[in-house]
């Protein structure tokens, strides 16, 4: 049996995934969760975090430095969750990112209105991206 997803959308979809269960063979699992974030959710926050990247600088180790969109996702994504993800090793502090591609639509909906008022707050302006050029 191959991998089967069921959008429980209607009641014909749900009847088929019970009737699935159902003949499923033993040690077979199912997980019923919200889906996650959407691929235009996923497209919608790159803009603001290209934004941050070419228009605000982070303090690295005492030092004003240009980081990329996706270091400004892991500092963003820290900040609203309220916590710094660390870990050390071989004596060095190293921050774990977040994961945006494992949040449910909702949550993802959250962090993008969080982003969004970051960069309002922060005069950051989007960045899109057109037939390979950037535009604001």
């Amino acid at each position: 049996m191959d991998k089967r997803t069921f959008k429980l959308v209607h009641a014909t979809a749900r009847r088929l995934a019970v009737q699935e269960v159902e003949t499923a063979p033993d040690g077979y699992c199912v997980t019923v969760s919200e889906p996650t974030r959407s691929l235009d959710q996923n497209a919608a926050q790159w803009p603001y975090l290209a934004g941050f990247a070419q228009q605000k600088q982070l303090c690295i180790n005492g030092a004003m430095q240009w980081v990329t969109d996706d270091d400004w996702k892991d500092v963003l994504t820290a900040c609203w969750n309220g916590e710094m993800r660390m870990a050390a090793f071989d004596g060095k502090v190293i921050m774990l990112p977040q994961r945006t591609s494992t949040m449910g639509k909702k949550v993802f909906s959250e962090w993008l209105e969080f982003l969004i008022a970051m960069a309002a707050q922060s005069g950051v302006t989007p960045v899109y991206k057109s037939a390979g050029r950037a535009y604001a």
